[in-house]
């Protein structure tokens, strides 16, 4: 059994601008775990896609929206959770296919839900059309994949 030692949450506005506080808030909080440079560049891109994803695609970057995230550090991992009550996502598998977007006209890449996969350890999208999205990504530390080596 892992020993829970230590989390976070926050919550804000569904406003682009708050993209940025995001990524700095879960960078300062995990800054306690000596990690490479590399993991936190890695988590600091996850959380970005996560939060614009609930940002425009969750509410329409309609700032009534709340996103809320939560940061959990175990022994050996990472656990973040992203969630909106937004409009949730209709097809959640096609959603992660790679370059899928929903909306061509804002220029965006599709590649969001691709880049969390490629980055975290393990993925998991719960939704609910209409009531909103859970996001929840794991990522074994470096230090805890060398010691099992």
């Amino acid at each position: 059994m892992m020993v829970q030692r230590n989390f976070m949450s926050v919550s804000f506005a569904a406003l682009s601008q708050n993209e940025a506080f995001a990524r700095v808030a879960v960078a300062a909080f995990i800054s306690q775990l000596d990690i490479t440079m590399d993991e936190l560049e890695e988590i600091k891109t996850v959380i970005s896609e996560a939060v614009t994803n609930a940002i425009i695609h969750g509410y329409d970057e309609n700032p009534e929206g709340v996103v809320q995230i939560s940061v959990r550090i175990e022994e050996d991992s990472i656990d973040l959770i992203v969630e909106d009550n937004g409009r949730g996502i209709e097809d959640v598998e096609q959603a992660m296919q790679p370059l899928y977007t929903t909306k061509p006209e804002l220029e965006r890449s599709g590649m969001g839900f691709t880049i969390m996969e490629n980055f975290m350890d393990s993925l998991e999208v719960a939704t609910v059309v209409g009531k909103g999205t859970t996001v929840r990504l794991t990522k074994r530390l470096a230090f805890a994949k060398a010691l099992q080596n």
